[in-house]
Order: structure tokens, then C-alpha cells, then sequence
């Protein structure tokens, strides 16, 4: 199953490759673009549960770093004080 990595600015400006085990997160996240923190977290939590799931599918059980992916997601979402205001930018696909 192809992996792909997807690099992220924060709205503090600070960067972070994210995984998923699959290619649909280009389904739910386009680079060079901005959402809001809400729109994000949804899209990403939509994309890496459907990635994981494919995994079940294929192997028998859901795709542990995929979900520990979501988890580190939501964290670092949730240390936004504005979150209506805040952008995640999604760099690139690789």
C-alpha cells in the first residue's frame, strides 16, 4: 500500500510532516492551501480513518500510526486559542 507523507504549516508558522498510509489523503487535502483549523482536522480525521480502514481491509487490522497520526493531529489543533481564525497550510505531498 503506498505511504505518503503530507507537510504542514501550523498557524505559528512552525512545520510538520504528517503520515499516511495511504494515497487518499489527496482526496481530502490539495497543497499550496489554506483551512481553517476545523476544516482541517475534519478533512485529515475523514482521510486517515479511511486510510486505516483500507489497511483493515487489506491486512486485518486498522493501521496504528495512522490513528497515533490523528491523535498528534488533534493535539496540536487543540493548542490554538483562536481556532476560527487559525490557518493550516498544507505544503506538500511527498
Amino acid at each position: 500500500m503506498p505511504e505518503m507523507i503530507f507537510r504542514v504549516r501550523w498557524p505559528d508558522g512552525t512545520e510538520s510532516d504528517c503520515y499516511s498510509p495511504s494515497l487518499v489523503i489527496r482526496d481530502h487535502l490539495q497543497p499550496d492551501m489554506d483551512y481553517s483549523l476545523a476544516d482541517f482536522l475534519a478533512r485529515a480525521e475523514t482521510a486517515l480513518t479511511e486510510a486505516s480502514a483500507r489497511v483493515r481491509a487489506r491486512y486485518g487490522f486498522p493501521c496504528s500510526r495512522a490513528l497515533g497520526q490523528l491523535r498528534s493531529l488533534r493535539e496540536t489543533c487543540g493548542r490554538f486559542a483562536a481556532p476560527e481564525d487559525s490557518r493550516v497550510r498544507v505544503l506538500s505531498f511527498h
